[in-house]
């Protein structure tokens, strides 16, 4: 705002709004593999507050990071404005200077559908993989442990090489 003047209001940083529930798999196998996201606990005042900075605005800039998440954290706040079909821009910054900010907000991006497809379809596989194989490492590890694509694969490879060790058998 002290870079842009008083025709801009900034929202507070959010971070993920929205998730997979926490308590279920959260992902209807039956429909397309359709996620069912809902307002993470303790997000909704914020969410409460970037709709009422957003109303009557015709144009919205959010900067989340400039990534696959951040893509999909300006998807959830745009869906939860009624937004997605425009009216929500994305400033990319990699710096906050004054110099920075004039430039991104000169620049705005629309929200990449792409982006935020590919950060979903992984959202989604780490719920499918980690959602059964948690639970396994809570009973054989330590409870409150989480795997998800990239866990799952060092967990079949400890237990490869473990049945392989467990099978050898030394000769002379």
């Amino acid at each position: 705002k002290r870079y842009l003047g008083s025709d801009f209001q900034v929202a507070p940083s959010v971070g993920h709004v929205m998730d997979l529930p926490k308590n279920k798999l959260g992902v209807d196998v039956e429909h397309d593999f359709t996620p069912e996201y809902q307002v993470i606990p303790g997000k909704a005042k914020i969410l409460q507050e970037i709709k009422r900075a957003a109303k009557g605005k015709d144009n919205i800039y959010l900067a989340t990071d400039p990534d696959r998440e951040g893509e999909a954290i300006a998807w959830h706040i745009a869906e939860t404005l009624g937004k997605v079909d425009g009216g929500v821009h994305r400033i990319l910054l990699h710096e906050i200077t004054q110099a920075a900010v004039r430039e991104a907000i000169a620049h705005p991006a629309e929200l990449d559908r792409n982006l935020y497809e590919a950060q979903q379809a992984r959202r989604v596989l780490d719920r499918l993989v980690g959602y059964r194989i948690s639970p396994l490492l809570w009973d054989k590890v330590k409870r409150g442990l989480s795997a998800g694509r990239v866990q799952s694969v060092a967990l079949r490879i400890v237990v490869e090489r473990e049945k392989e060790r467990e099978a050898f058998r030394s000769e002379e």
